[in-house]
């Protein structure tokens, strides 16, 4: 199976700049060396903490945000060495779900002209065409066309995301980036707007890169995920083998940090010490050295490869190396 969507050893970093002379002083490593893959009608979720570059390797993907290096491939087509005008057609093949649903609508457009503009900007419908498709998307996300003459702020949260996957939907895309989609809503609207998402990867065959922070949301929506650290993938693997045998330090963590809705149930939490060190100041050696518990003396100078350690299952740690 060919997929949808390929990175190779994909590269983001920053210039840092000071002085009269703009003279660069450092460089920013936010995303350093990722790769993946999403196949069709599969979700791949990104999961890490705070800063560790989710966010940066989404924008890079849709060329939001230039890379600094590596490659995307869009069914087979390497999308980096696309012009800005070559890129227009292929943007309707890619689209993206902000985090926070207010800031992402124009407050001054009516809901149904949110949805409809990027009908017209692409050239695919006129006047009144582009009123029925937008009716159409709007029973499709479970909103009521009388709604389209609704400005934002008359919307709550929840209905606000739904005509953001509206409007994500309304080019046919095939392959959907949801940077943090429910973070900012209450945690049973969560479900229905993670629901709503499910339901249209199965009639649509969309295909999600999902990232957050909340491996319970993961957990429900993903088929594969992949972890970050410090802008690298440090284990990737399929949504059961992770969260039943996680090998990297770090995935044993954040796992135990999960709350588990049993309180009878005891579990031993991992607590990392130290903080997360400074992307513009990496460690040498494995970037997670500094805080992991089974450190040796070979984390410190060698930087560990992610290697495959079982069938769709790579782990970037010398602990697990052969």
């Amino acid at each position: 199976m060919t997929p949808i969507i390929e990175v190779t050893d994909l590269k983001k970093h920053y210039p840092v700049r000071k002085g009269l002379l703009r003279r660069q002083v450092g460089t920013v490593f936010a995303v350093d060396g990722v790769s993946f893959s999403i196949n069709e009608g599969e979700t791949l979720g990104l999961v890490g903490e705070s800063g560790c570059g989710k966010s940066t390797v989404a924008r890079t993907v849709l060329r939001l945000i230039e890379p600094s290096g590596g490659s995307i491939m869009l069914d087979g087509r390497d999308i980096n060495a696309l012009s800005r005008s070559e890129m227009r057609p292929v943007r309707r093949e890619m689209q993206i779900i902000f985090q926070d649903p207010f800031s992402s609508l124009n407050p001054r457009m009516r809901a149904g002209a949110i949805v409809g503009e990027v009908l017209e900007v692409h050239g695919l419908t006129r006047g009144q065409e582009t009123k029925a498709r937008v009716a159409e998307l709007f029973q499709q996300v479970g909103l009521r066309p009388a709604q389209m003459a609704n400005f934002p702020h008359q919307f709550s949260g929840g209905q606000r995301q739904r005509i953001c996957i509206a409007r994500a939907l309304a080019l046919n895309p095939k392959l959907i980036v949801c940077d943090e989609p429910v973070s900012a809503l209450d945690v049973s609207i969560q479900a229905q707007v993670i629901n709503l998402m499910m339901d249209l990867q199965r009639d649509k065959k969309l295909s999600y890169l999902f990232i957050t922070h909340d491996l319970a949301v993961v957990e429900h929506i993903s088929h594969r995920v992949a972890v970050m650290y410090l802008g690298r993938i440090v284990e990737y693997a399929d949504k059961r083998t992770l969260f039943t045998n996680p090998l990297h330090p770090y995935t044993e963590a954040l796992l135990s940090a999960v709350p588990v809705p049993n309180p009878r149930l005891k579990r031993t939490k991992r607590i990392l010490q130290g903080d997360v060190p400074s992307p513009m100041r990496p460690p040498s050696g494995c970037p997670f050295h500094t805080r992991c518990p089974y450190v040796m003396e070979r984390c410190k100078v060698d930087v560990p490869r992610l290697q495959k350690i079982a069938p769709g299952h790579l782990v970037s740690c010398h602990k697990h190396e052969a």
